[in-house]
């Protein structure tokens, strides 16, 4: 049985949706939360205003942060501790993948993950729809929604209130990065 999962959540610059502007890490062992990690990341790339709004990130903050290969040293072993996990998991795997592809970094081919959107459609059938603030604000889990952080605390939360309802081993889907 997996014990270990990798939530993670990016926020991105602008619509093209290949870069990050920040990035949270949550670490899930044995049903505990038991590592964060959140870095703003300098994407070299223009911001839209549409994005600085939603997430408050500006040109400004990340101007002296460091890029995503510098970032990736750090990220690497953490995102290889475990089964990915993330909400709407196909967007942050989607910007991963595209920084990686860009940056050619290599990692590896396919990653194992699950989204707790996904679980949040069988397992919470009767929230109002499966949007991350909606099923934190369902579960009474905190959030300052789009702060990467918050968000990944509340998908880990989230991922910790399923592993306590049923075995996710159904919901483990591969992404293929190439």
């Amino acid at each position: 049985m997996i014990d270990t999962y990798v939530a993670f959540d990016v926020e991105t610059p602008n619509s093209r949706n290949d870069r990050m502007s920040a990035i949270g890490v949550v670490v899930v062992e044995d049903g505990e939360q038991t590592m964060n990690f959140y870095s703003l990341v300098n994407p070299e790339e223009p911001f839209d205003a549409f994005n600085i709004q939603l997430t408050g990130i500006t040109p400004r903050m990340v101007r002296n942060q460091p890029t995503f290969p510098v970032l990736w040293e750090l990220l690497r072993p953490l995102l290889d501790r475990g089964i990915l996990c993330a909400h709407n998991a196909i967007f942050d795997l989607g910007v991963l993948g595209k920084c990686l592809r860009d940056y050619g970094i290599d990692w590896k081919p396919a990653a194992e993950y699950v989204c707790t959107c996904q679980m949040g459609r069988k397992l919470l059938p009767q929230a109002e729809n499966h949007r991350l603030n909606t099923l934190a604000e369902l579960l009474d889990l905190p959030l300052q929604h789009h702060n990467a952080l918050s968000d990944t605390k509340a998908c880990a939360g989230l991922l910790q209130y399923y592993l306590s309802q049923t075995d996710l081993t159904p919901f483990y889907k591969i992404y293929r990065f190439s």
